[in-house]
């Protein structure tokens, strides 16, 4: 099938299928042109951003804890570098984003795996195994990711609470860029912030908001923090248009919430479905992807056969997770066309 004859549904980047809501669009066609060619006069009233304050106001938390970057890739970076220096100590996910170890390499940082084990329906963080990680090896900084990227799994908030208890004492970096696909409650944020003054918690307008494009993302931060905030801040202020989009997301909580519900029901449908096929398993995830492990014997046809149709998923290649894919949840149109290629697939294959 040539491609130039249909577009491409790429599900293989966790980005957002639905796009932003309307209000974001709303902003650009309204676009006023003093907020490209002035800069931002908001440190005039003690404030970092407009976006900052909002969000501020929104978390329960003064504005000087919470932070603003270019996507929290970015945030990200900007800790992992303010915080760790040639040989200091790092933790990671065993199964994680490979940003992660990236990052850790550009500051040669030591970097130390913890536990996630595989359970009978979903992966799950070993915490003790983690605790016993972090009591042998000392890390300067840890990070955890709560969904985990390509796993999918969370840690509850009595888990999350238990784990920074013990990390009390050391810069624990906890990256939510998936959390709001399955979880809209942010209450428990102002508590954690106000507890753990070494936290950070990164979260994105890329993934839920659907704005991976304007690349603006946040970090609300205990009050430890005072080095990394001078860190990272720019006396000019941020994107202004950019700053626009994201309040109008912000504002548009009707919109995401439809959206979610039907991204919950999808996620409930490939994990139901892939269960109910011999030699898949679809693992439980809280994210906007889920992870499936597929019968070894298919991988190269089947990647061959979406391939040439002009549909892209996510085709592991790493140790643990060499037969698996990492579906994102699309629309409910995309979902279901995708579903009935790897039906048909199979159908076509039979021996």
């Amino acid at each position: 099938m040539n491609k130039d004859n249909k577009s491409i549904i790429y599900l293989d980047r966790n980005e957002n299928q639905y796009g932003p809501a309307p209000a974001c669009f709303d902003v650009l066609n309204n676009i006023n042109p003093v907020e490209l060619y002035e800069y931002s006069r908001d440190f005039s009233r003690g404030i970092k951003s407009r976006l900052t304050e909002r969000l501020a106001s929104d978390f329960g938390l003064e504005e000087k804890n919470v932070m603003v970057g270019f996507g929290g890739e970015d945030i990200l970076k900007q800790a992992v570098h303010c915080y760790i220096h040639k040989g200091d100590k790092i933790m990671i996910p065993a199964y994680s984003w490979w940003y992660y170890k990236k990052i850790s390499d550009e500051v040669e940082g030591v970097k130390v795996e913890y536990p996630i084990v595989e359970g009978k329906d979903t992966f799950y963080y070993d915490i003790e195994g983690m605790l016993k990680v972090y009591e042998e090896q000392k890390p300067k900084l840890v990070l955890i990711s709560s969904p985990n990227n390509p796993t999918g799994n969370r840690l509850e908030i009595d888990q999350m609470m238990y784990v920074l208890d013990k990390m009390k004492d050391t810069v624990v970096v906890l990256d939510e860029a998936y959390t709001l696909f399955y979880n809209k409650d942010n209450s428990h944020l102002k508590e954690l912030v106000k507890k753990y003054p070494n936290l950070i918690i990164i979260r994105t307008f890329s993934k839920y908001y659907g704005l991976a494009g304007i690349r603006i993302g946040f970090a609300l931060m205990g009050e430890n923090h005072a080095t990394f905030n001078m860190f990272s801040a720019r006396y000019l202020g941020y994107n202004r248009v950019s700053e626009l989009i994201g309040l109008a997301a912000l504002d548009s909580v009707d919109y995401y919430n439809n959206m979610r519900e039907k991204m919950t029901a999808d996620m409930d449908m490939f994990f139901n479905e892939f269960n109910n096929m011999p030699g898949f398993r679809a693992f439980k995830s809280y994210a906007n992807f889920i992870l499936v492990e597929i019968p070894v014997e298919i991988k190269d046809g089947l990647k061959k056969y979406l391939t040439e149709r002009n549909m892209i998923v996510k085709f592991m290649a790493e140790d643990g997770l060499f037969n698996h894919l990492r579906i994102t949840i699309g629309t409910q149109e995309q979902n279901r066309l995708l579903m009935s290629m790897i039906k048909a697939y199979l159908n076509e294959n039979k021996k």
